[in-house]
């Protein structure tokens, strides 16, 4: 097995815990923060597409899915078109909020569907270029990519506990 295909691999186990959390909830229980310090699983599950889309758009060089698929019109946000989803605070985070869960379960399908095919046809050998020369040391695609999946797995089991903060079990 390639890298690659571990990170696809891991990428999908993420995919299917959101979707099992939120086919278990009912659209308020998803849009439930359970307390001031934890996100909505809706927050969690949006925050993790988008984190995916603009990370591999990034890498693809290209445009993200939120906006040349018009998700962003799509979910209707009372956020800035910019806003930065990873430094949200609990009242920013609380304004991600949906009326049809299908909306959230469509964006996470299609981001990871591009992070998939983005795996797919990357080499090998380009895991080691530079990408970011930003951090110190310089990022390279590959850990952009494991940081990336990391993200949607950690998200992912928060998920999950939020679920049972808000259900009770």
């Amino acid at each position: 097995m390639q890298t690659k295909d571990l990170m696809i691999e891991t990428l999908e186990r993420a995919e299917e815990r959101f979707l099992e959390t939120l086919d278990m909830m009912t659209v308020e229980e998803a849009n439930t923060a359970p307390n001031p310090l934890l996100k909505s699983v809706t927050w969690l599950i949006w925050h993790t597409a988008r984190t995916v889309d603009f990370q591999i758009a990034h890498l693809a060089g290209g445009e993200p899915l939120y906006r040349r698929n018009n998700w962003e019109t799509r979910f209707n946000l009372n956020l800035p078109s910019d806003t930065k989803d990873w430094i949200h605070t609990a009242e920013e985070a609380q304004k991600v909020q949906v009326s049809d869960k299908q909306l959230l379960i469509d964006y996470l399908q299609e981001a990871i569907a591009f992070g998939k095919a983005y795996l797919q046809d990357v080499k090998e050998s380009a895991l080691d270029d530079i990408v970011d020369e930003s951090w110190e040391p310089a990022v390279t695609r590959g850990v952009r990519l494991v940081s990336t999946i990391d993200d949607a797995v950690m998200h992912s089991g928060q998920a999950i506990y939020t679920r049972r903060l808000v259900l009770g079990q």
